[in-house]
Parts: C-alpha cells; structure tokens; sequence
C-alpha cells in the first residue's frame, strides 16, 4: 500500500491496526480457520482487499454516472438532482448487496448531509485534502477497522470534467438558474457548489469485512 502523504496527519493513526487491537472471536476463529487451510497471509488479504475495493469503487461510479446521464438526458440537468437525492444511495446500496459490503461517499464539501464523513473516514478524507491541497497525487488507502475485523477501502473522487460543473461548478458562471433553485430548495445547507476541474469531491468508503476477502482467496 502507497502512503498517501509523506507528512500524514497524525489522527490517521488512530485508523490503523496498532498492538492493542483486539478480533473478536467469532471472527479470529473463522477467519484463522480459513487461513490455515488456504495458507493465507494477512499481506495477501490486505492486497487483495485493495484490488476488490478498486473495483468495486469503479462498479459504483459507473452506475451513478449512467444512470445521471440518463436521468439528465430524460428530465435535464435541474431534474437529475431530484433524481440523485432519491435514487443515488438505492443505486450504491444495490452494488453494496451485491458483493456483501458497505459503500458511501463521505465529503466534507458534503451535498447531501448523509454524505458527511464519520469517525473513522475524517482523519483518511483530511489526508485527502491534505494532498490535494500540496499538489500530491492521492492512491487508494486500506485501513482495519472496528478490531481488525473489517478493511475500509477509500479513493479519492475528483471532478472529472466540466459534466460535473454543471451541478457542482460555479453558481454564477456554470450552474443555471433553474438547476441551483432545484438544488438549494432540496439541499438549503449545500456545500458543493464552486468546484473546478480536479478539485478533490470526496471519496469512496467501502467498508469490506475481512471473512469476505478470505471467502474469495
């Protein structure tokens, strides 16, 4: 795993497994028995638990931005918002099921308040921004949580093209009248708004219990 920056923020440690950690022990013996059998490193797990969260990240954001370019090609961009606010958690959830975890974006320039960053996702999302700010480059992050008995997966999001500025650029230059009363009556504490190209949105939280990552080895 890639260090996200070389002078990281010191509240990230608290994320990372230190020497108190505790497994419970439904999970300890489960995941230990598979890793007997399938001589299986904790090395192995942790990079495979990257590659899966890659690609599940990639599944989710296909699906929001598929279904928002059909949402903006059937109602308009003023009316994608609506369709965001009431399908964009169903649509990740669907993609969560699928492969048995858990998955959210997690912003501090949060649209929706649901997408507020969490104990566990500030101290990763501040390195995030810590890198955005200094010009680094932000990888994916592997972190074990809640005793070591699941791995939170994080990417950056970044604003890919001026597609996006249309709901989240310049209120006063990119984003029409029509689309910012929609999203100001349906978000009024908005803080999305102002972006430009390869501003940092966010990031991806996957929340992978660890049995699942022994499951697929």
């Amino acid at each position: 795993m890639k260090v996200l920056v070389k002078l990281i923020i010191p509240a990230l440690l608290i994320c990372s497994c230190g020497p108190q950690e505790r497994v419970s022990k439904e999970v300890f013996e489960a995941v230990n028995e598979k890793m007997e059998v399938k001589k299986l490193s904790d090395f192995e797990i942790v990079q495979e638990a990257m590659v899966w969260g890659d690609s599940i990240a990639t599944e989710a954001q296909v699906q929001l931005i598929s279904n928002l370019q059909k949402a903006i090609a059937d109602k308009g961009v003023d009316g994608a918002v609506e369709f965001c606010n009431v399908n964009a958690t169903s649509l990740l959830n669907e993609v969560a099921e699928k492969y048995n975890v858990s998955i959210r974006r997690a912003s501090n320039r949060y649209r929706n308040p649901a997408d507020q960053p969490n104990e566990d996702e500030q101290p990763l999302l501040e390195a995030y921004e810590y890198n955005a700010e200094n010009g680094i480059k932000s990888e994916p992050s592997i972190q074990k949580i809640e005793n070591g008995d699941v791995l939170l997966y994080t990417k950056a999001i970044v604003i890919p093209g001026a597609f996006c500025l249309s709901c989240h650029g310049d209120p006063s230059k990119e984003i029409d009248s029509k689309t910012l009363q929609k999203i100001d009556s349906i978000y009024p504490n908005d803080k999305a708004k102002g972006h430009q190209i390869g501003d940092l949105r966010g990031m991806w939280s996957i929340r992978i219990p660890k049995k699942e990552v022994v499951n697929r080895l």
